[in-house]
């Protein structure tokens, strides 16, 4: 059997192992660190260095079956069951569990709807608007785990909605879920996740997944929560295994629009509510690949006519509307899997020299299309407490970030340059084209965490797009395009 650092030799390296998978240097650091390697990877591994399966740490050496404990409260976690014993009882107290691909469970309470679902579990550290979490489209694929226990106390209102539904397959919550307190409310969010048919678990040591997490990258998990109490949890932990994830998979075409259409909704303000764009300075097409709409309010507030159009919109489809600028949405998914339709239209709509500004996915696929690759972060980013600093003006923005796949800054093409990075990790935040109109930012600047930190770049793009309209000078700056 080959230690770590062998198979890391026959790789070519740390960093080149990183790179060939896909993932970061710190995530192999702690390979060394555990002296063994994710069987997520082992595949890769053996395909790359012509090893066997019993030559990779702890592939040689089977593992005792673990034995089923009983928790003493539902907030613990046990593991799969012994061979024989599939059909479990929850524990005292439990009527929910979450059931990880590697037979991990973690047995809470449910609420929201009786059902089962599989997803990939992520975690989000934001505060406040869960509800705008749960209904962002981006979240499709996966179920989410807050690591603020104290979610659902405002309620659910019908104003906080980021889509017409939640697209999260599953809520994962420390704290019961109590009445809400706050004035807005029209509902409690166990009775509006039940209307949606989405399930919760709460009651369950949510650091301790958010570690798992941390550490191992996002797992595959079934959430269940029967209606009889009984859990087939090797039936559950196979259907977890099973699930394919979210590498490879296209949700846009899962959650956007069916048809084109009109927005001119602005920002909501206290007292007003929601605005309207009456007289708009620019015509706009926004490519929805899962749009958040308050990206299209943003928009709308900004001076523009927003027109709407599917994700599978060619680039004749969308500039047979004669827009002044394009936007590309962010949505869920791989890039790459997008990409396959997405690319040639961005590239069409590059070609005819309408600017673009792309956001979260629209960021990747417009990266995509000017020529770099992307790939898949070890866990992602996702709250409402990223700082991010604008290369151009040094200046440092606290943003919301919701998105599992980056831009791979080494493969980013001559001509486009890096103009926003995070201060977290140091991945890519931002890229900005200096031969074409076209810029894009990683991170959510239509969300308030700064609270208007990001705002300007809506007002960059209108700016981009009149001084293309009025034909004026566009020079290349050290970030791109300057107007």
């Amino acid at each position: 059997m080959r230690n770590v650092d062998d198979i890391l030799a026959l790789m070519g390296g740390a960093e080149a192992t990183a790179t060939r998978l896909g993932i970061g240097t710190e995530a192999v650091r702690k390979w060394r660190q555990a002296r063994q390697i994710p069987a997520k990877h082992w595949p890769a591994i053996l395909a790359a260095t012509g090893l066997a399966l019993a030559d990779l740490p702890q592939a040689a050496e089977p593992q005792p079956a673990p034995r089923k404990t009983r928790p003493e409260s539902p907030m613990t976690e046990t593991t799969t069951p012994p061979e024989g014993e599939s059909m479990v009882r929850a524990p005292a107290g439990a009527t929910a569990a979450l059931v990880l691909a590697d037979g991990t469970v973690f047995w809470g309470r449910g609420f929201g709807a009786q059902r089962t679902t599989v997803a990939e579990i992520c975690f989000n550290t934001a505060m406040t608007g869960y509800q705008e979490v749960l209904t962002d489209p981006s979240y499709a694929g996966q179920t989410i785990c807050f690591t603020f226990p104290h979610i659902g106390n405002v309620g659910a209102n019908p104003e906080d909605l980021e889509a017409a539904t939640p697209v999260a397959r599953g809520l994962i919550v420390k704290q019961d879920v109590t009445e809400p307190s706050n004035y807005r409310a029209t509902r409690h969010l166990d009775d509006w996740l039940k209307s949606h048919d989405v399930p919760g678990i709460a009651g369950i040591d949510t650091r301790a997944l958010t570690v798992r997490i941390r550490d191992g990258g996002p797992p595959n998990g079934v959430l269940a929560y029967p209606a009889d109490g009984t859990f087939d949890i090797a039936a559950l932990t196979a259907q977890a295994a099973a699930w394919p994830g979210l590498e490879g998979m296209d949700l846009a075409k899962e959650v956007t629009t069916r048809q084109s259409y009109q927005w001119t909704e602005t920002e909501w303000r206290w007292g007003e509510g929601f605005g309207t764009q009456a007289a708009p300075r620019v015509k706009v097409v926004a490519v929805d690949y899962g749009a958040k709409r308050n990206i299209l309010r943003c928009l709308a507030a900004a001076g523009c006519a927003v027109t709407v159009v599917p994700a599978g919109a060619t680039a004749e489809d969308i500039l047979s509307h004669q827009p002044d600028g394009v936007f590309l949405s962010n949505g869920p998914g791989d890039p790459a899997a997008t990409g396959a339709y997405a690319v040639p239209a961005i590239q069409g709509v590059l070609a005819s020299g309408v600017p673009i500004f792309g956001i979260c996915l629209g960021h990747q696929l417009l990266a995509l299309a000017l020529g770099a690759r992307t790939y898949k972060l070890d866990r992602g980013h996702r709250g409402a407490n990223q700082p991010v600093q604008d290369l151009r003006t040094g200046k440092v923005e606290i943003t919301s970030q919701n998105h599992g796949f980056a831009v791979d800054e080494a493969s980013l093409p001559e001509g486009v340059s890096v103009t926003h990075r995070s201060l977290f990790d140091g991945t890519n935040e931002g890229i900005a084209s200096s031969r074409m109109p076209a810029f894009s930012v990683q991170y959510h600047p239509e969300a308030s965490p700064g609270p208007t930190d990001s705002h300007y770049l809506f007002g960059r793009f209108v700016e981009m797009i009149e001084a293309k309209k009025a034909d004026g000078p566009m020079t290349a700056g050290p970030s791109g395009p300057q107007v």
